[in-house]
């Protein structure tokens, strides 16, 4: 990598923090690095704020993902960008983590949230593998986690679900 553009807004958001540039596991760095920003807001604001704030969050990494794959053109989808996964993380945890007062119980469901994602963020079944190969640009960049964030709710949801009919 050339020298780092670290004099833009773009590069720090994108890389979440730098994050990103995590020479093992950069897509997991990244979660990891969202986790305590989500339960500070999550904490002190509540789960709507969480979600709004992923939502501002997605928006947001869009153009600094457009802006830093204007910097490195040579790059489809440089795996230095990170802030997809922050958004992503978040999206999970403002549905997952109910009661982030409740430390011991917060933290099992940060876990399990977090293994869910980077499972589905990392395998790519159906349709994220798709959106993965066929949506490009800055927008394809975010938009394959917020699939596998999903992926990672509904799976959740069912295991609740199932958990509260069978006691499984």
């Amino acid at each position: 990598m050339s020298k780092l553009p670290t004099n833009k807004i773009w590069w720090w958001l994108a890389t979440w923090f730098g994050s990103g540039l995590s020479p093992k596991a950069p897509g997991t760095a990244g979660s990891l690095a969202s986790l305590p920003f989500a339960y500070f807001v999550q904490l002190n604001f509540g789960n709507f704020t969480l979600l709004s704030a992923s939502i501002m969050v997605f928006f947001a990494g869009w153009w600094a993902s457009v802006q830093y794959m204007k910097f490195y053109p040579d790059k489809h989808d440089p795996k230095e960008i990170v802030v997809d996964e922050v958004a992503a993380m978040w999206l999970v945890l403002a549905v997952v983590v109910h009661n982030p007062h409740n430390f011991k119980m917060a933290a099992l469901l940060y876990i399990l949230s977090f293994a869910l994602f980077r499972f589905f963020d990392a395998v790519k079944p159906w349709p994220i593998s798709a959106a993965d190969r066929k949506v490009k640009g800055g927008f394809g960049v975010m938009f394959d986690d917020i699939l596998a964030a999903n992926a990672s709710i509904i799976v959740y949801l069912i295991g609740v679900a199932l958990f509260l009919r069978f006691g499984v």
